[in-house]
């Protein structure tokens, strides 16, 4: 196999943000379970090559597991989820992440398989879509990957400084109308007791 193309602006002229193109390869293993005899899982990430064309293929099926490769994915960086990847490359293990769906009726197989939906490298991404209760796993990415990110967040990643929120009370009060309201601690009205 080999490395990761990085492709960017910088190198390729008309090209409109830097992306990796990869493959994801699926695995399916035999399980001790009665009701469920197999379980899917992300095996991995490689770089994607012309040769593996653009449909799903199976790599390996024996009686203990199945492997498939699905070539063709493009993980994109975008300039306004610079925070995503800065959150991604500050953790102990940086990674890919993969949103992965089973088929609801077999259209690859005779059998409904697993089948990646999409790849980032964004921290903001993976955590929406695991908010919105998908099947979301994660492999680490290799060094390369993570330096062409790092070089990207330095780019376009800026710091955030939240200004601090005046509190409601401190706020001036308005009537309906946006006039200023006036607030009496005196009764107004009735018998006064004196």
């Amino acid at each position: 196999m080999s490395d990761f193309q990085l492709h960017t602006p910088e190198t390729q002229a008309g090209l409109r943000r830097p992306f990796v193109a990869v493959a994801v390869v699926m695995r399916r293993e035999r399980i001790d379970n009665r009701w469920q005899p197999w379980r899917w899982s992300l095996s991995e990430i490689i770089p994607h090559e012309n040769d593996f064309g653009h449909a799903p293929r199976q790599l390996l099926s024996d009686n203990q597991e199945e492997r498939w490769l699905y070539p063709g994915f493009k993980v994109e960086l975008f300039s306004d989820d610079a925070e995503g990847y800065e959150l991604n490359l500050s953790t102990q293990q940086p990674c890919f992440w993969v949103v992965w769906r089973m088929e609801e009726e077999p259209a690859i197989t005779s059998e409904c398989i697993a089948v990646p939906q999409t790849v980032t490298l964004s921290y903001h991404d993976a955590g929406r879509w695991l908010d919105a209760q998908e099947s979301v796993e994660q492999v680490p990415a290799p060094l390369e990957v993570l330096l062409w990110m790092q070089a990207f967040v330095d780019q376009h990643y800026v710091l955030d400084v939240k200004r601090r929120k005046r509190p409601e009370s401190f706020k001036s009060l308005q009537d309906r109308f946006g006039n200023p309201a006036r607030v009496s601690t005196v009764k107004s009205g009735g018998p006064h007791h004196g």
